[in-house]
């Protein structure tokens, strides 16, 4: 909400500076601009509409929504499992990172940007109805990063914990993944330097995940330590497995992808990980 305020403001400054522009023209009978040779109006004109579309439609539920109904009833010993996620589930279907486990009743409902709030509101229609035996749930790196608005571990905490109680309710075994380490290592496609720890600090990665191995083991839930797997000696997810530094790359996904299957076979046997 404060970025689409923000917005508005910026688009209204740009308006009137678009029409000072004008007037002064007009007033001294020079060749006469439009409000298009403001370079930054359809800039913010653009991001205005983003952040409204964002607003009417908040947890984006149509997202899957098409997709969703071409998912076909759960066939008898299938063994479907549904992906629970933000960017890091979603990329993970995208041929360039070797194919989503191949052969595999798996689908992927991850959505680039989001936090546990959004996962939350869409976790009936993106997880419940299709019915799988287990769902995967990979989730709170941006609530740490504030991507909609401030948020508290504990609210995070809260949101993944009604996550598996609603899964649990309805039949659905559940594994919860340990947030991934994020490093300064990464750049981005401009080759310009990033740091992921400004606005995911590291030891909140850490004491969400202790909380998440904790309630899994109270719970009866299998808990996916992706991080373990990826950290380096400095605490920061190693250079060769993220090439932003938050997001895995081929050589990230080759890491998980069997520590995912082994999780999901351990919650079909229904035992915990050790």
């Amino acid at each position: 909400m404060k970025a689409a305020i923000k917005l508005g403001g910026r688009l209204v400054a740009v308006l009137a500076v678009c029409a000072n522009a004008l007037f002064a023209q007009a007033q001294t009978q020079a060749p006469s601009i439009t409000a298009g040779d403001c370079a930054e109006l359809a800039e913010a004109k653009a991001k205005l509409e983003a952040q409204q579309k964002r607003l009417n439609e908040w947890p984006n539920l149509a997202h899957y929504r098409e997709a969703n109904a071409k998912v076909a009833a759960r066939a008898e010993g299938e063994q479907r499992v549904v992906f629970m996620g933000d960017s890091i589930t979603d990329m993970w279907v995208l041929p360039r990172f070797g194919g989503f486990f191949p052969g595999k009743p798996y689908i992927g409902r991850g959505i680039s940007g989001q936090t546990t709030p959004q996962m939350l509101l869409r976790f009936r229609a993106d997880v419940i109805a299709l019915r799988p035996m287990v769902v995967v749930i990979l989730a709170g790196t941006n609530d740490l990063a504030g991507n909609t608005g401030p948020i508290t571990v504990e609210e995070t905490e809260g949101n993944l914990a009604s996550m598996a109680e609603l899964a649990r309710a309805n039949g659905i075994r559940v594994v919860l993944s340990s947030v991934m380490p994020v490093s300064n290592y990464g750049h981005d496609h401009d080759g310009n330097p990033l740091d992921m720890r400004i606005k995911r600090p590291p030891e909140k990665i850490l004491e969400l995940n202790a909380w998440i191995k904790k309630y899994a083991a109270e719970k009866g839930h299998v808990y996916l330590d992706y991080f373990t797997a990826t950290v380096d000696d400095q605490g920061l997810i190693k250079k060769e497995l993220s090439d932003d530094g938050l997001h895995p790359n081929s050589a990230g996904y080759a890491v998980m992808a069997p520590l995912a299957e082994k999780a999901i076979q351990a919650a079909l046997a229904g035992k915990e990980l050790k």
